[in-house]
C-alpha cells in the first residue's frame, strides 16, 4: 500500500518510507491510499489483541514488513494490556496506561521504534519531537540504546508536570531533551521548521515521532479494536450497536486512529472529541472558522494544543465520506467543570486524572442514556500527582516506574523559541 502526502497528491512513499520521511514536502502529513475493510467483524474481535492488531495492520503494511516480521514487532511492542473498567452500567474507561511510561502513547511510540529499527538499518537517523507531555517519556523510553538513533525531544518549560518531566528527561545516552522558552503549539512550529529545511533533513537523518508520523496512528487503530472486542465479550452482540468514544483531544492523533478504526468497519457509532479551554476544534466544528487562539495552560496540559497537527487527517476523512461527518462532535470543558469531574469520579470509586475527567465530563454532556459511552484514560493518575491530590484532598502512590526516577537529575538544556539556536545544536552535536 502506498501513502499520499494530503497537501502534494502526487507524492506517495510505502509505509516504510512514510516512518523513515515523517512529514511530506510542504509539511504535509501521508495518509493511505485505501483502508482496509472487514465484513467479518465478530470473527476478528474473538481474537486475541496481538493476533487481531497484526490483521489490523498487515494490509497497510504488507509491502515492507512480512506477516511473521509484522507479528514480532506487534509481540514486543504491545506486551501489556488496553483495560476496560466499568464506571457504571452505561460507562466505561479504557485504560491506555499500564505500559512503561503509564500512557497510551507507549503504544504508538514502540510500534514507531520497532519499525524504524527495522527499516533504518546502518544508517543515522535523528528523531526530532515536541510533547506536550506524555509523548515525551514513551518516545524516550521506546528508543533509549537504540543504535543509530538520535533522540532530540523539546518541550515547553515549566507547563508539563514535574513528574512528567522526569520520565523523559532523565536517561541521557541517545536521549536529549530541551525545554523551550515557549508553550507546544511553539515546540511544534520548531519541528516543521526542521522538517523545511532540506539540508538539515540529509545532514542528520531528520525524521519525527510526532503522531504526524503515520506509524504512530495506525498502532492506536489497534487499542479501539481491543476496547470493542472486551465489550463484546462481556455483553454479547447487543454491546455492538451503540457504543460512543469521549476521546480527549489535543494534537488529535488519538481521535484520527479511531476513525481509521471506524472506517475498517468497527462498530462505532460516533465520537466526541473532548478538548479543554484551548477549543480551536469545538469553534470550528460549530462556526466553520479555524481560528486557533493562543494556548492556553490547564491542568490537562498533555492536551494544551491550538493548532492540532492530525486535523488535517480528520477533515480529509470528513470531507471526503470516508467516515459520516455527522460522527464527529466537539466539546470544550473548563477547569473547574475538570476539577469537579475528578471529584465526581472519586465518589463513584475511581480516581482519574484531569484528561480522562475531560472526556468524561464530555460523555455526560453529548451522550444519551441509550448509548454506552467509552472515555478514553491517556495517562495514569500519579504522572499528575500534585493536580489529583489537591483535587481530591488524599494522597496517591506513585507506581514504580515513577517512583524509580522521582530522585534522578533532570538533564535538559534550555533553549529560547529560536529555530536558528536549535538548527546549531542540531548540527553542532551531530
Amino acid at each position: 500500500m502506498k501513502f499520499y502526502n494530503l497537501k502534494e497528491n502526487e507524492e506517495q512513499v510505502s509505509f516504510s518510507g512514510a516512518v523513515k520521511q515523517g512529514l511530506g514536502r510542504n509539511q504535509g502529513l501521508f495518509f493511505p491510499e485505501t483502508i482496509p475493510q472487514f465484513e467479518n467483524i465478530e470473527k476478528l474481535l474473538a481474537l486475541p489483541m496481538v493476533e487481531r492488531s497484526v490483521e489490523v495492520l498487515h494490509s497497510f503494511v504488507s509491502e515492507d514488513l512480512t506477516k511473521a516480521q509484522l507479528t514480532e514487532i506487534v509481540t514486543d511492542a504491545f506486551n501489556f494490556p488496553a483495560q476496560i473498567q466499568p464506571i457504571n452500567e452505561k460507562r466505561a474507561i479504557l485504560e491506555l496506561f499500564h505500559g512503561p511510561t503509564l500512557a497510551f502513547k507507549d503504544f504508538g511510540a514502540r510500534f514507531m521504534a520497532r519499525c524504524l529499527q527495522a527499516f533504518s538499518g546502518d544508517k543515522m537517523v535523528t528523531i526530532l519531537t515536541a510533547t506536550s507531555g506524555d509523548t515525551g517519556a514513551a518516545v524516550a523510553h521506546a528508543f533509549h540504546g537504540i543504535e543509530n538513533i538520535r533522540v532530540v525531544i523539546m518541550y515547553p518549560k515549566g507547563k508539563i508536570s514535574l513528574l512528567q518531566e522526569k520520565m523523559f528527561t532523565t536517561l541521557g545516552g541517545n536521549i536529549e531533551t530541551i525545554a523551550i522558552d515557549g508553550d507546544f503549539d511553539d515546540c511544534q512550529a520548531l519541528v516543521k521548521q526542521s522538517f523545511d529545511d532540506q539540508e538539515l533533513k540529509d545532514t542528520i537523518g531528520l525524521n519525527s515521532a510526532n503522531s504526524i508520523n503515520i506509524s504512530r496512528l495506525l498502532a492506536q487503530i489497534c487499542y479501539y479494536f481491543e476496547a470493542v472486542a472486551q465489550l463484546y465479550r462481556q455483553q454479547g452482540k447487543a454491546a455492538l450497536d451503540n457504543i460512543v468514544f469521549s476521546v480527549p483531544s489535543g494534537n488529535f492523533g488519538n481521535l484520527t486512529a479511531g476513525l481509521f478504526a471506524k472506517a475498517m468497519g468497527l462498530p462505532i457509532k460516533r465520537f466526541i472529541a473532548a478538548t479543554n479551554a484551548n477549543d480551536t476544534v469545538p469553534r470550528y466544528l460549530q462556526t466553520g472558522e479555524w481560528s486557533p487562539n493562543q494556548t492556553v495552560a490547564t491542568m490537562s496540559n498533555a492536551m494544551d494544543v491550538s493548532n492540532p497537527n492530525n486535523w488535517p487527517r480528520v477533515e480529509h476523512m470528513l470531507k471526503s465520506g470516508i467516515v459520516d461527518k455527522d460522527c464527529v462532535s466537539s466539546v470544550s470543558i473548563d477547569e473547574e467543570q475538570t476539577q469537579m469531574t475528578m471529584i465526581a469520579l472519586a465518589k463513584l470509586g475511581y480516581i482519574s486524572e484531569p484528561h480522562a475527567a475531560v472526556a468524561y465530563k464530555a460523555l455526560q454532556y453529548n451522550a444519551s442514556d441509550e448509548e454506552f459511552g467509552v472515555f478514553l484514560g491517556t495517562a495514569h493518575p500519579a504522572k499528575f500527582k500534585e493536580v489529583v491530590e489537591s483535587t481530591l484532598g488524599q494522597p496517591i502512590g506513585l507506581p514504580k516506574e515513577l517512583a524509580e526516577c522521582a530522585t534522578e537529575t533532570i538533564l535538559s538544556v534550555d533553549q529560547n523559541n529560536d529555530f536558528t539556536v536549535l538548527r546549531k545544536y542540531l548540527l553542532e552535536k551531530a
